[in-house]
């Protein structure tokens, strides 16, 4: 019971407990997850990321295929494909992509495999961040118009807190959108270069940026969340708008922004 205490206080100081981030606090304490099916994506996940995944799949169907028209909706599907190609060009292409690889034809399904696991993580936190920016981006102009009020203009400490926290929220959405172009960027990098150390450098880089991108994700739909049960239909007079935002955006930002910032000077 001690030693599990100890587990659960560390695991309990995670900053996020999405599947990615979960996985790898618990490989920290050596807790075996492979092939645990709850810190898996479910197939229904894996279903509505579908047309996210189509911007990692796309570039690998035409470098095999030479077309980005072959109906497919996630990478279990490709592998099938893959296993027994139907076209002479797409074996020539295959062979040619595990030659620079530097793995054998038959290991193709496996780095495949590989590069559809770490690119749905990719696609999961993509789609998270796709739905909580414009969030963001609402509840600034929310907060913002806590500045009409005569009392609060008055006030050049409220002030001042308001635009420490726009200003933090701004400076954190907008580098973590940075990120996600950047790894777009470096998978096409890979394509346009394959080789084992290309794939290699890019899955390292993802997988080390997990902790980080759930974590700043987390944190800002913990607070959207909360922003959006509290005020349903907007609204609100501003000393009582003034008082959640001091309250409930606040406390934490200076965590998540730190979050942010680590990531940023480890280079992506």
């Amino acid at each position: 019971m001690e030693r599990d205490l100890v587990k659960i206080e560390k695991i309990g100081r995670a900053s996020s407990f999405d599947v990615y981030s979960s996985r790898i606090e618990l490989r920290r304490l050596n807790i075996d997850v492979n092939n645990v099916e709850s810190l898996t994506l479910s197939d229904k996940k894996k279903a509505e990321l579908t047309s996210y995944m189509r911007v990692f799949t796309r570039p690998l169907m035409e470098y095999v295929y030479g077309s980005q028209d072959m109906q497919v909706s996630d990478v279990s599907d490709i592998i099938q494909l893959f296993a027994n190609p139907n076209r002479e060009e797409a074996l020539r292409n295959l062979r040619t992509m595990a030659d620079r690889l530097d793995i054998g034809l038959t290991e193709i399904p496996q780095f495949l495999e590989e590069y559809g696991d770490i690119f749905l993580s990719l696609a999961y936190f993509k789609k998270c961040l796709d739905e909580i920016v414009p969030e963001v981006e609402k509840f600034l102009n929310w907060m913002s118009e806590i500045r009409a009020s005569a009392e609060i203009k008055r006030d050049p400490r409220q002030i001042k807190t308001l635009d420490e926290i726009s200003r933090d929220l701004t400076d954190i959405s907008t580098s973590i959108t940075g990120r996600f172009e950047s790894f777009d960027n470096r998978s096409k990098d890979f394509w346009s270069d394959i080789n084992a150390e290309t794939f290699r450098s890019i899955r390292e880089l993802i997988a080390s940026h997990h902790i980080t991108i759930g974590g700043v994700l987390c944190g800002l739909a913990v607070k959207m969340n909360l922003w959006k049960s509290r005020f349903a239909r907007g609204g609100g007079g501003p000393n009582r708008r003034l008082e959640f935002v001091k309250s409930e955006i606040l406390p934490g930002l200076s965590h998540i922004k730190a979050l942010e910032q680590s990531a940023r000077t480890s280079g992506v």
